[in-house]
């Protein structure tokens, strides 16, 4: 497995930006797509965005599509997520997550290896 710490998150006006960030250490991590997901209080945790290892590929739900980028550095063993746009709905537990996998990336049983978290609170 891979250990990732995400950072970034925080309390932001609506309409701000935030730029989370997740360090990956242990196994390569160029060997690793990697995703995004989200929990707001009392919902299920959901897919918001995945990027392949090379960073050639990404893909993201419809209702994120425009305002959230998904990107990596291998050099650097770090995934971000560009969340602009924000809206008070995007309040939630942000979460980066490793999959040895290729496909179906929107779904939480691709990953093995997750992170602790970073909250980000949109004020209105």
């Amino acid at each position: 497995q891979v250990q990732l710490v995400e950072s970034g998150g925080g309390l932001v006006q609506a309409g701000g930006s935030l730029r989370l960030s997740c360090a990956a250490s242990g196994r390569p991590f160029s060997s690793y797509a990697m995703g995004w997901f989200r929990q707001a209080p009392g919902k299920e945790r959901e897919f918001v965005a995945a990027i392949s290892w090379s960073g050639r590929s990404t893909t993201y739900p419809h209702g994120v599509k425009g305002r959230f980028t998904i990107s990596r550095d291998n050099a650097k063993n770090t995934v971000y997520l560009q969340i602009d746009s924000l809206k008070p709905e995007d309040t939630a537990v942000y979460y980066c997550a490793a999959s040895i996998y290729i496909d179906y990336l929107h779904l939480q049983a691709q990953y093995d290896s997750w992170g602790q978290g970073t909250q980000v609170t949109v004020s209105s």
